[in-house]
């Protein structure tokens, strides 16, 4: 813990002077070129520290390659975490101080994860929702340090503010509603004409939790931005990342081929479409179906679980109640099934087509042991002659033009190509 009220304010005392740099030690400018090393200061406030395992577990880039300053022309991350930092107490937080007073050596960033609570509710009883630290108030009274204190000192000066999982970009669970903290997110808590030192609004990485390759691949094109030697990543008009958060999840989920043929299950544990048993995903922007959750692996849809909208500002409230499903699904759902029920059993009668040689075909006779192959019927055989003459239209069918001197010109089979 530090023992100085008056720090918060910059104001010099005798606990801190000893600390001071001096004149010639302090850094005369913070120029954004190349840089060796960029401090992070992570803060929590209403969280499950969920995003924090997320980003751990990143694989690409890893975060441990971002501490370790070992990615080509990105400078070296020096992270102040409360959970990961191996300093504590009175040592730990006197980083935080460092900041303020602008004594780093190094530009900053501030993330934060957890929604951002209405500490004057708390103050009014003498507690408080979420603390790093505290201050003296003299004898043997301290007041903790709420971080959103934190966060209205350190902003200010810092070349980014990123906030992390949906609670910190949009309120999340603890901004439900019949909440008794008055949560909100950090853009709601700056405000839209906040700017750090390099012009950026609040960069927000929702998900509950986020992915966290999401936030380690932001970090780092953040990173060469402030290096100098990148474009200023593209940004939505809600400060996400354009590229991570533009498509929905249905757009590349490994089950929107089953929608696209009017396949839905109904009930959990079944391969199909999941929007019947409650998934969103045709109106919420996430990446997690193509990306996964960690190292490409896992992700709610791939595994069987619905969307519930976690990315979006609207969750929860909006989305709930959770497991049924969305009303404008059945408009949706119910128009798919109409085309869907024609184009399906065509696909399936070109799939079998498909599935034969083109020996078979004159053969007629299918040499598989493994079970019985129906054979196409009569009006299966003139749609399928039908669909070739279009096929082929504009083309010459493999096997058409047979040369004189062919194996096929002397009464032997070949391949058709």
């Amino acid at each position: 813990m530090l023992d100085e009220s008056n720090s918060m304010n910059g104001e010099m005392t005798q606990e801190n002077a000893s600390q001071e740099a001096k004149p010639e030690e302090m850094p005369k400018e913070l120029s954004f070129g190349p840089l060796k090393k960029v401090y992070v200061f992570w803060l929590a406030g209403m969280s499950c520290d969920g995003c924090t395992i997320a980003v751990a577990g990143a694989t690409n880039p890893p975060l441990e390659n971002l501490l370790t300053g070992t990615i080509t022309g990105l400078p070296q991350v020096i992270l102040y975490h409360p959970v990961l930092s191996v300093e504590a107490g009175k040592e730990f937080v006197e980083n935080f101080y460092r900041a303020e007073r602008g004594e780093l050596d190094a530009p900053y960033v501030v993330c934060y994860e957890g929604s951002i609570a209405d500490e004057s509710i708390a103050a009014a009883t003498g507690g408080y929702w979420s603390a790093l630290g505290s201050e003296h108030l003299g004898g043997d009274k301290h007041r903790p340090i709420p971080t959103t204190e934190w966060l209205t000192k350190l902003a200010p000066g810092a070349a980014a503010v990123i906030a992390v999982g949906t609670c910190a970009t949009w309120g999340g669970i603890p901004a439900a509603a019949g909440n008794p903290t008055n949560a909100m997110g950090v853009m709601d808590f700056l405000g839209k004409d906040y700017r750090s030192t390099t012009g950026l609004n609040v960069i927000n990485i929702p998900g509950c939790s986020p992915v966290g390759d999401n936030f380690t691949e932001t970090v780092g094109m953040v990173l060469l931005f402030l290096q100098g030697i990148g474009p200023l990543p593209e940004f939505d008009e809600l400060g996400r990342p354009a590229w991570l958060f533009n498509d929905t999840v249905h757009t590349k989920c490994v089950r929107g081929g089953y929608y696209e043929e009017g396949n839905f299950t109904t009930e959990y544990g079944g391969k199909e479409c999941l929007v019947e048993v409650g998934c969103w995903g045709p109106v919420v922007q996430c990446n997690i179906t193509s990306r996964g959750a960690i190292n490409h692996m896992g992700g709610c849809m791939n595994t069987g679980g619905i969307c519930i909208g976690c990315t979006m500002p609207g969750f929860p409230d909006k989305f709930a109640p959770f497991y049924q499903m969305p009303p404008g699904s059945a408009v949706s759902t119910n128009a798919v099934r109409g085309y869907a029920a024609v184009i399906r059993r065509l696909r399936r009668m070109t799939m079998r087509y498909q599935n034969m040689e083109a020996r078979w075909d004159e053969d007629h006779h299918v040499p598989s042991g493994w079970g019985a192959f129906e054979k196409p019927s009569l009006a299966n055989r003139a749609i399928h002659y039908l669909y070739q003459k279009m096929q082929y239209a504009n083309s010459t069918r493999p096997g058409d033009v047979v040369h004189p001197e062919s194996l096929k010109a002397k009464g032997f089979h070949t391949p058709e190509v």
